[in-house]
């Protein structure tokens, strides 16, 4: 079974998770768009903006947040 992939975090803000429910970065609604954030964490947990198993979709632009289209885009499911 799927589970979701976005959760929100505010109107602006959704966070993505991947297969294994782990944060890999959000969704930002900037200039009527939603771009993508990739996030990693480092050795002892800290934050990474940047950085993670989705950074080269750092800055990925979307009109919207669909999750068919970001599971495709974003994953091999």
């Amino acid at each position: 079974m799927t589970h979701p992939l976005l959760a929100k975090i505010n109107d602006g803000t959704y966070a993505l998770h991947d297969g294994n429910r782990l944060h890999v970065g959000n969704f930002k609604w900037i200039n009527g768009q939603w771009k993508f954030k990739a996030m990693g964490y480092g050795p002892e947990g800290q934050v990474m903006p940047g950085h993670g198993p989705l950074t080269d979709r750092h800055n990925t632009l979307f009109a919207q947040l669909d999750e068919a289209t970001l599971r495709a885009h974003f994953f091999k499911e």
